[in-house]
């Protein structure tokens, strides 16, 4: 199974969505979260280029954040990447 990356925050309403969609597909993932850790932070803004949470990557791809990741499930990308 792929390595699962997540940068997200206790706070985050899309956090929860995306973490619970990845369990539905059986994803174990690892969980980087930014909130009172700006290091984190500035470690995901700096590999993503983006600053919202969450943002997840499969492997070596970024794949976004909750709505991208729900998107690439819908199209039937998701299963695949996870697969690897």
């Amino acid at each position: 199974m792929a390595d699962v990356v997540i940068y997200s925050s206790n706070m985050c309403p899309y956090c929860f969505r995306a973490k619970a969609l990845l369990k539905q597909r059986g994803a174990a993932f690892r969980e980087i979260l930014v909130d009172m850790n700006p290091k984190a932070r500035a470690e995901m803004r700096e590999k993503a280029g983006r600053n919202t949470v969450p943002q997840i990557w499969i492997g070596d791809q970024h794949i976004g954040g909750c709505d991208d990741l729900y998107a690439l499930d819908a199209r039937g990308g998701l299963a695949p990447l996870l697969a690897r």
